[in-house]
């Protein structure tokens, strides 16, 4: 398995020039502390949909190879395949070898962020998944789908109910294991469930101590570095491997507490040291 880490954290201004230099700050850290590989969010095409090339080259200059690209879906299906399709593009032009995508979520709705497995909303999410997802493959992409905190696709019928309703030959998951252990799922038993439709991994870690008292968006404040919470990562690992899984765990903190570097330092000593990565 490769590690990764993605950098959408460092992007803080999106004026492109001062956008391309944290983009280049990001992959040039990630390289020093061992990530060779790196992803980021689907809005930094748009800063090179001139010349994709130019990204080509940068992460050549940084040494990193850039192989995933993260977007997300309104319930709005033409609209939002019309976007995803223009990312896909543009990481197939550059290379890449996967796009992650959500649900777009209920933050900034009002109501709950958790809510009960609704078809109404789930249904055009699978349609958009499956249609990108078969156009993403003649690309030479996969599309991988990733549950998520505060969007419909979240708990363990949610997920269920995605699965039955998208084609295991063109729609992945990528599991993410904060959001996972907030959903109150093993993420050992989720990897073992759907291990064949893994496409890729992001890994964080939880204070699940702090999660007991947490309540709506701040469920997601109690992410942490690798072996700051009480994610068992060897059972991850342990259960990858028996279900044959040979990608990328790539790494990922919304909110780091002091830096993107710090973060991504803990998180990398502890693949080495724990894992064996």
């Amino acid at each position: 398995m490769k590690v990764a880490y993605t950098g959408w954290t460092w992007i803080k201004n999106n004026e492109k020039s001062q956008a391309v230099q944290m983009l280049e700050q990001s992959f040039r850290e990630c390289k020093y502390l061992g990530y060779d590989t790196v992803e980021n969010f689907a809005f930094i095409a748009d800063y090179y949909k001139d010349d994709p090339q130019e990204l080509v080259r940068l992460t050549e200059n940084c040494g990193v190879e850039l192989v995933n690209l993260y977007g997300s879906f309104t319930t709005d299906v033409e609209a939002s395949l019309a976007t995803a399709m223009a990312q896909v593009d543009f990481l197939a032009a550059i290379g890449g070898k996967w796009f992650n995508c959500q649900h777009g979520g209920y933050f900034g709705e009002g109501g709950p962020l958790e809510r009960p497995t609704d078809p109404a909303y789930l249904d055009p999410i699978c349609e958009i998944a499956n249609r990108l997802g078969a156009y993403a493959l003649e690309k030479g992409v996969k599309v991988c789908f990733h549950p998520h905190f505060g969007t419909c696709v979240f708990s363990q019928s949610d997920i269920d109910y995605f699965a039955a309703h998208t084609d295991p030959a063109c729609v992945f998951f990528c599991f993410d294991t904060a959001h996972t252990t907030v959903a109150g799922i093993d993420p050992a038993a989720l990897i073992r469930q759907y291990g064949d439709r893994i496409g890729y991994m992001h890994l964080k870690d939880v204070d699940t101590y702090a999660l007991t008292t947490a309540e709506g968006a701040a469920k997601m404040a109690t992410f942490r570095p690798l072996g700051y919470g009480n994610v068992s990562f060897p059972a991850v690992k342990a259960a990858l491997e028996e279900v044959g899984y040979d990608g990328v765990l790539c790494v990922e903190l919304d909110n780091p507490v002091i830096s993107n570097y710090h973060s991504a330092e803990v998180s990398r000593t502890y693949l080495r040291d724990v894992l064996g990565l």
